[in-house]
């Protein structure tokens, strides 16, 4: 259960309880970022009632949302590739892929990595702490 737990908890605080100003504001402003980080660990209260495991749920979901780091990571997994397919990050920094990646296709992948990218620190958090 601890798995669908963490799954549905994270599912709840990223798209149930994260309202429209929360997504449209939190990578220009920290109010917004904190705001939806600390909506996003309630959920977790039912999983875990740590307070080490909490704080990293918390924290790095804001620092991840704010900096929309997973197009970091992006870009940077696409640089173990043959030259002629890097790109430079100039040209990348809105997704992480290059400009000729489809619109649509490089934001959907872009939001797959930040899921995955939560979810692997919060199963971690909650295992481990």
């Amino acid at each position: 259960m601890t798995g669908l737990g963490i799954l549905l908890a994270h599912l709840a605080g990223d798209y149930l309880l994260q309202s429209h100003w929360m997504a449209t504001e939190k990578t220009k402003r920290w109010w917004p970022a904190w705001a939806h980080a600390l909506t996003y660990g309630l959920p977790f209260l039912l999983i875990t009632q740590s307070p080490a495991a909490l704080a990293v749920i918390v924290g790095t979901h804001a620092v991840i949302d704010r900096y929309r780091l997973a197009r970091h990571l992006i870009w940077v997994k696409n640089q173990i590739a043959p030259q002629n397919f890097r790109q430079p990050w100039a040209e990348c920094s809105t997704t992480g892929y290059p400009a000729d990646t489809p619109p649509w296709l490089a934001v959907w992948l872009m939001i797959i990595a930040d899921n995955a990218l939560h979810l692997i620190i919060n199963a971690a958090a909650v295992t481990w702490l």
